[in-house]
């Protein structure tokens, strides 16, 4: 993962070279680091913030909120990790650290009951170094004790990776990158699969702008 990181940075140091890079470049470099869809909303982030704030991330929670793919937890992460500011931050380490020490027998817990104890123990000193402890303690309870986690109202058990639309889209999207400008049956050829399930995937390809159809031919945006 570090590896894949210091790549990925190396090719894009900044929000410019983000910004001009073609799709087809930035999504090569990015597997391996997460969901495909997190690539082009960077994009279309790095555009934005040299569009409108020359080329300097905005600090304010209330800003980055308004950047493609960003919503309430990215912000207030950001804000924390890159500008160190103490604001109260729950994912999902932070959150096992909460439910195991002060809700030991409910279940069912809404963020909104972890979030005023986020807040009354939040270090304002040091808001970056805290959250990293606390995170780590979190993946540790994990291995330790089950994960309390489960005891969330907002719980959801992740879907089986193998034979899922997740996986087929990626599957598309690492062969257009391999070899662009195929025709869809190709496509199906070269991964396997039905026609119905790669040409579903395709669409919402399409759809999210992550790929185009021209003269038949699939390519990476």
């Amino acid at each position: 993962m570090f590896k894949k990181y210091d790549e990925f940075i190396k090719l894009f140091p900044d929000f410019y070279h983000l910004s001009r890079a073609h799709l087809r470049k930035i999504v090569t470099v990015w597997q391996g680091l997460g969901y495909n869809r997190r690539a082009i909303a960077l994009k279309k982030i790095a555009q934005k913030v040299v569009e409108e704030f020359d080329g300097i991330l905005p600090s304010s929670m209330e800003v980055l909120e308004t950047l493609p793919g960003i919503g309430k937890t990215t912000a207030a992460a950001i804000s924390v990790f890159a500008f160190n500011q103490p604001v109260p931050l729950i994912e999902t380490n932070v959150r096992r650290v909460f439910i195991h020490h002060f809700f030991q027998r409910k279940t069912v817990i809404k963020d909104t009951e972890i979030l005023p104890l986020v807040r009354k123990t939040l270090d304002h000193s040091n808001p970056r170094k805290w959250y990293y402890a606390l995170m780590d303690y979190g993946a540790m309870l994990k291995r330790e004790y089950q994960n309390p986690n489960r005891r969330s109202a907002h719980y959801q058990k992740q879907s089986p990776f193998q034979g899922s639309n997740r996986q087929i889209r990626g599957m598309i999207l690492k062969t257009l990158i391999a070899a662009p400008n195929l025709f869809e049956g190709e496509i199906v050829q070269k991964i396997g699969g039905s026609i119905q399930d790669v040409n579903e995937n395709l669409m919402r390809l399409q759809k999210e702008g992550f790929i185009k159809k021209t003269g038949g031919k699939f390519t990476i945006v």
